[in-house]
């Protein structure tokens, strides 16, 4: 069988050799990227080619990303030395260290990013819902709507979708209140939850049937009188920050776009009572 076009002859010390196309990274290692396939013997072989070709060449780490069609390297590449990094539904990331020395290699991602939507009308109705699954499912506790964010998803945008999704109700976002980091949560990850407030934009209720039971607009002092909101402390903390917003000055932090070094666009949270940057910016 062909070695592919993920392989590449060299001349080092007189001799071709066939390695692996590698892209050098800012660290001093490379990313394979293998998307051909190949016999699991012949890519073993090279694949100790280049290792030795990489060490001489002082790399240090090597990631090497086996589409899921190729699954049939995932053993060779194992016997190597390399360990998995992380998973996603079209691939899977192999990594492995050269020098001698404890590696340097970031860990996959630690957190997932949730979002609990605090949204309140003119008279001081709050929009909560029963679960029809999960922790709550089967309960008469009413909760704020709440959801993960998905991948390459702002909060800010992702809370509007949650509350759109399982109540129906549009509307903007205003500020993050707060928020909690837990750990040894889903599969065993850490946990970042953003309380956000949001403004109704309307007030029709259209449930998400396959999660939702029932969806309603519930006096916030009812809602914060629930037993198991208020035998909860982090429900009752949670509570009593959503009504001091509605009723005192509690700062919270509003989102402005930001342009990064890279040209990407994303979101700076901050005080905007206190600091606020979009009139400094303007003058």
């Amino acid at each position: 069988m062909p070695i592919s076009t993920s392989s590449s002859v060299l001349e080092n010390a007189g001799q071709h050799i066939q390695i692996l196309d590698a892209v050098q990274d800012s660290y001093g290692g490379v990313t394979v990227k293998i998307d051909k396939p190949m016999d699991s013997k012949v890519f073993a072989s090279v694949l100790r080619t280049s290792l030795s070709y990489w060490r001489q060449q002082g790399k240090r780490g090597v990631w090497i990303k086996l589409p899921i069609q190729l699954a049939n390297l995932v053993e060779p590449t194992v016997k190597e030395g390399f360990w998995f990094h992380h998973a996603e539904p079209d691939y899977l990331m192999l990594v492995y260290w050269i020098p001698k020395t404890a590696h340097s290699i970031p860990a996959n991602a630690s957190h997932r990013i949730g979002i609990c939507a605090f949204v309140m009308n003119d008279k001081r109705e709050v929009l909560v819902v029963k679960e029809r699954g999960g922790k709550f499912g089967g309960t008469d506790v009413w909760k704020f709507p709440t959801g993960v964010v998905e991948q390459g998803e702002d909060i800010c945008k992702a809370a509007i979708r949650e509350v759109k999704e399982e109540t129906g109700v549009d509307a903007e976002f205003v500020e993050v209140l707060a928020f909690r980091q837990s750990h040894k949560s889903f599969f065993q990850k850490s946990d970042l939850m953003f309380v956000c407030m949001l403004r109704p934009c309307s007030s029709d209720i259209q449930t998400q049937d396959s999660e939702i039971e029932a969806a309603q607009w519930m006096v916030a002092e009812d809602y914060a009188a629930q037993p198991y909101v208020r035998e909860h402390e982090q429900f009752s903390y949670v509570a009593k920050i959503c009504l001091a917003k509605s009723e005192k000055e509690y700062a919270g932090f509003s989102p402005i776009p930001a342009l990064t070094s890279s040209g990407k666009i994303n979101y700076l949270y901050f005080n905007n009572r206190d600091c606020d940057l979009c009139t400094t910016q303007s003058q």
